[in-house]
Formats: structure tokens, sequence, C-alpha cells
């Protein structure tokens, strides 16, 4: 039995799609931050997406837990020539699409980006691999989307129905894998 510990990183304070860009997080709230890490089991290994704002929760979070290497798998979708801009830019730039892209996510995918499948694909590779290792606790600090695409293979919902829910920055998402089958516990948990 594996048990999935994910963490929201920290708030960017972006107002623009944030997906490969390289922003930092505020991790100011040292009481929440302090309130979450407690909530962590203290054996966990910890890993994030080698994007900064993961990193650097990752870092305030770990404590005396071993840290795994940062991986590319776990970034945040990429959205492509849409990285940066404010989300009513996107829907005039791309009308169809960017509603598209929301409304039926699976293969739409913004211009010189990936989909919400491609995107899925690229975590359940990283997450498998750590189930195999036998680990018995993971904490991975990681993106919204990224978040999202567990919870979607976990709860069995379509990634329309998932869109729906939040996952607040600093939040905890807890997710079990055994023998194959997944089970959902706290989502979006704020301590």
């Amino acid at each position: 039995m594996t048990r999935w510990w994910w963490i929201r990183h920290g708030p960017t304070h972006q107002k623009s799609f944030t997906g490969w860009r390289n922003v930092p997080a505020d991790l100011s709230d040292t009481a929440q931050i302090a309130r979450l890490e407690s909530l962590l089991p203290k054996e966990a290994v910890v890993i994030s997406s080698d994007l900064m704002r993961a990193v650097d929760t990752a870092s305030v979070v770990q404590g005396d837990r071993q840290r795994l290497p940062h991986e590319h798998g776990l970034r945040e979708f990429n959205f492509g020539v849409w990285d940066g801009m404010h989300f009513s830019e996107v829907a005039k730039r791309d009308p169809v699409l960017s509603r598209a892209y929301w409304e039926q996510p699976g293969d739409v995918a913004p211009p010189e980006g990936e989909s919400w499948n491609a995107a899925a694909a690229r975590a359940a590779e990283v997450v498998d691999a750590l189930n195999a290792e036998g680990h018995a606790d993971i904490i991975a600090v990681a993106h919204f989307g990224i978040i999202l695409t567990q919870l979607q293979r976990a709860s069995g919902k379509t990634a329309y129905q998932v869109l729906a829910q939040e996952v607040e920055p600093l939040s905890l998402t807890q997710l079990t894998h055994e023998n194959g089958e997944w089970q959902v516990g706290l989502v979006n948990h704020v301590a």
C-alpha cells in the first residue's frame, strides 16, 4: 500500500495561465505551513515537480524526511503559447479552442502545449514507478492540474467532473494505492 500526500505548491499570485513558467511561490504564511507539515507522516519520502514553486514548497515541508530528486513529470500542464496570458486574452485569441479546452478536456491542447490526457499520462508514469518502489508514504508537491489528474484516476470521474474541484495553494489531497486499486481520502484540505 502506498499513501500519496499531494500538496499544491504555495500561492504564486499570478493572474494568468501559469504552466511551465518558473515563478516563485509565496511561502510567507509560516503558521499555515507548520499546520500542513504537522499532518504529514514523519517517515514519508518527499518529491516535487522541478519547477521552483514546487521545489521551494517541498523544502519548507520536508523536515527530516528523505528527499527524492525533483521530477519533470510532475510539472504543471504545458500551456504552450497561452502560458503567461490572462484568461480573457486566451479567450479572445482562441475562442473556440479555449472553450473546448475547459469543456471537453481530454485530447484538446493549447497551441504548442499539451492536452489533459498527455499531462495525465506523464504524471501517471511517475506515480506508477514510485508505487512500484514500495514506499509506504509519499509527499508529492505539485500543481493544480497534476493533482486533478491523479484525483481523476483515483475517483473514476471524468476530467470535466474533476475540473470543478478546487485545489487551493498549500492544500492537501490524500490518495491511497493498494493492489492496483485507488481510494480517495482528503481532497483540498487546508490546514
